[in-house]
């Protein structure tokens, strides 16, 4: 038997629509004393069932995975990723030209709290919460039905992140490290899973990529917060005359630096640039037809959000002004509290800010392998405006 909470009167309408979020102040009743990551079931003050979910402390009290009547059973874990897997080839991106993908994407998948992402042979996963962290083992085993011999190797990078597993360590769950290079659009990468950013890569900007790439032809580029180099890559792929990398972090500018090696790209096309993005961009000599803003989150909690708010202007600001006329500015948001209509304000503010005149031209956010649940709008975290600056 499960322990059960209820809902106050009136407090259970956003979960009837399916939202995974109960949050602490909706609760009225708890039939025990509840640990971190438990399973509990969800009932309105009348009795109806809502769902399974695991109990956490804190504002967000539930993380529903499973709504209705049904009574929670281990086989739940292997028909999700069953549908997630299919779903990823329908979207076109595992197969033979795509090797990297994010196979489970949270909320978006019916998973609150994690995430698995695919490289090659090797599935990445990174918990977020207890709850989601007891089922490990039943997970790692649905991975491998599912995915059959195409999966060698299950690395669970949670030790850095997970609440509430204080003994938490990244690890090998399943197989050992084996082949680290991955392809998306058939451009290769090597992947540091174990001691790179995320899970090793930022697969959610793979759609965005390859749009620079089709717009860099005889451009001249500069990619700022370059990570690993993917927009560079697709960039001198596809015929660009000139690629800036620029990132503050030495240890990325080399993954950069061999990951246009691996492709057997034009290295004289290319320039590796150790700074600051904001000090950079304050006197830029080169004239630049695109630039990539592409930054991490500056604020992952609502306390963060006008210090967040703050920042982008700043780094989009001198985009504007140095960007030469006609040119493209690729901009990103990652921080969830900012939504996309605040994140469109900032750039109305900074283009207003330094008098030019700027033209949407596409709306970007993840894609399709991090799929938004419509019950939770709160998925949508990536961001993204192309813009023509006049």
């Amino acid at each position: 038997m499960l322990a059960k909470i209820y809902l106050k009167k009136g407090k259970e309408q956003s979960a009837k629509r399916f939202h995974p979020w109960i949050f602490s102040g909706a609760i009225e009743a708890i039939s025990e004393l509840l640990k971190e990551g438990q399973l509990v079931e969800v009932f309105t003050r009348a009795n109806e069932k809502i769902g399974i979910g695991h109990f956490s402390e804190g504002s967000i009290a539930v993380r529903i995975f499973s709504f209705g009547e049904e009574m929670y059973s281990t086989d739940i874990w292997h028909s999700k990723i069953k549908h997630a897997y299919d779903l990823r080839k329908k979207v076109m991106v595992n197969t033979e030209s795509t090797t990297l993908y994010r196979l489970i994407n949270a909320e978006g998948d019916g998973f609150p709290g994690l995430i698995v992402d695919v490289y090659g042979e090797t599935a990445v996963l990174q918990f977020h919460g207890a709850g989601m962290y007891q089922h490990r083992s039943e997970i790692a085993n649905a991975l491998k039905m599912v995915m059959g011999d195409s999966l060698k190797a299950i690395y669970d990078k949670s030790g850095e992140k997970i609440k509430g597993v204080p003994n938490a360590q990244n690890e090998y769950v399943f197989g050992e490290k084996g082949n680290d290079i991955a392809l998306e659009h058939g451009i290769q990468f090597q992947i540091d899973w174990e001691k790179g950013q995320k899970t090793g890569f930022f697969i959610d900007q793979r759609e965005n990529r390859k749009l620079l790439g089709e717009l860099s032809q005889g451009k001249k580029v500069l990619n700022t917060f370059c990570y690993s180099g993917g927009f560079s890559l697709y960039a001198l792929k596809n015929g660009a005359n000139l690629v800036h990398s620029l990132d503050s972090s030495a240890s990325a500018l080399a993954l950069v630096e061999n990951n246009i090696q691996l492709n057997n790209l034009d290295t004289t096309k290319h320039k590796l640039i150790q700074a600051d993005a904001v000090e950079y961009m304050k006197n830029i000599e080169e004239d630049y037809d695109i630039i990539v803003l592409d930054p991490p989150a500056f604020a992952k909690h609502l306390s963060a959000k006008h210090k967040a708010i703050q920042g982008y202007r700043r780094i989009n600001e001198a985009a504007l002004r140095q960007i030469k006329p006609g040119g493209i500015l690729f901009t990103f948001s990652c921080s969830q509290v900012i939504d996309k209509q605040q994140f469109t304000s900032i750039l109305l503010a900074s283009a207003i800010s330094v008098g030019r005149t700027v033209k949407i031209l596409h709306q970007l956010h993840q894609g399709a392998d991090h799929p938004i649940s419509i019950f939770h709008p709160e998925g949508e975290y990536l961001k993204g405006l192309v813009l023509e600056v006049i």
